[in-house]
């Protein structure tokens, strides 16, 4: 037996009801997959606090573990690329939402959806990196293949005080990049300075419609917004500038025009964390221990008790939560 966040779903009431509680269970329920893992570390992102508190139809089938995240040690496998003792990270695959994640001290998942943990990263530093840190570092390498250096211009990150802006703003900062900040919590403007932020802007000049082109400002950005906040940046990037969009916390609509790409050849990368091959995933890893910061990712990381996550998930939704949730899960 193990403990384990369970949200099932009753659909016996004329609406149907979604409870949320940490429970004992069995390990013969565990999903199947060729390696089981003793989570050390989990996370609660945007994905996970959408799934708890039933906000969103993230949860594909009930009942679910959620966690899109986790970090541990194999205690069982028949994967040859894992043996028993080794560390190794998960994100993504559509765990916590069609697999049971790792907000349980136990997980089962197939070997291939896998990650060696990363010298010199923790298991808790590692979930302090999370989804977010990696798909910030997705976005960089994005920008990387674009053809984008530090002697480019200015990078503009959206959302900068939320889990990928920060560690954004982290990385961009360590690799010589003049880093913009935006965020729509202006008292979080000294906490972005400590990540390396040259500049910090409002959201608020961001929100409403513009102009098709605004004067050029940006070599390049990552946005976690979309919405009218990625519209509005994408008029603003300077000749052949890139976005790397990988969010959509203002919205899933784009209501921009060609303008931008077709005048200014501006370039728009999708970049996906989710479904990413291991190459790519792996390369995010190693790049991640080989420039982020450590110390500056100290200051983006709370430690909460899985019995906390149904109360802070609200709080997550509502952007009150700076930076990352971590979860310790086994003793």
């Amino acid at each position: 037996m193990f403990n384990a966040l369970i949200i099932r779903k009753d659909d016996q009431q004329p609406k149907p009801q979604q409870q949320v509680a940490l429970e004992q269970v069995d390990e013969q329920q565990l999903p199947e997959g060729n390696v089981t893992v003793q989570v050390g570390w989990t996370t609660m992102n945007y994905k996970d606090a959408l799934a708890i508190t039933g906000a969103s139809p993230v949860v594909r089938s009930f009942p679910m573990v959620p966690g899109i995240d986790f970090a541990g040690t194999v205690v069982e496998s028949s994967d040859p690329a894992y043996q028993k003792g080794d560390q190794v990270v998960l994100n993504g695959w559509g765990v916590g939402e069609k697999h049971w994640g790792g907000m349980a001290e136990l997980a089962r998942v197939p070997g291939e959806w896998l990650v060696p943990l990363q010298a010199p990263f923790t298991q808790k530093q590692a979930m302090g990196i999370g989804t977010a840190g990696y798909t910030a570092m997705l976005c960089v390498l994005a920008l990387e293949k674009q053809g984008i250096t530090p002697d480019s211009g200015p990078v503009l990150v959206t959302g900068a005080a939320g889990g990928v802006g920060s560690v954004a703003v982290a990385l961009l900062a360590k690799l010589g990049y003049q880093v913009t900040a935006m965020t729509g919590r202006e008292q979080e403007a000294d906490f972005l300075r400590s990540l390396g932020a040259a500049e910090i802007i409002s959201r608020d000049g961001y929100s409403q419609p513009g102009r098709p082109l605004n004067k050029e400002r940006w070599a390049a950005a990552i946005d976690v917004a979309g919405g009218q906040v990625l519209a509005n940046v994408c008029a603003e990037m300077r000749y052949r500038g890139v976005v790397a969009a990988c969010g959509l916390a203002a919205g899933m609509d784009f209501p921009a025009t060609v303008a931008p790409f077709i005048l200014r050849g501006v370039t728009l990368v999708g970049v996906d964390s989710v479904m990413a091959p291991y190459a790519d995933r792996l390369q995010a890893w190693q790049r991640l221990a080989q420039d982020l910061d450590i110390t500056a990712l100290e200051k983006v990381m709370q430690e909460v008790p899985l019995e906390q996550v149904q109360e802070l998930a609200p709080q997550l939704l509502a952007g009150q939560i700076r930076g990352r949730l971590v979860i310790p899960v086994a003793d």
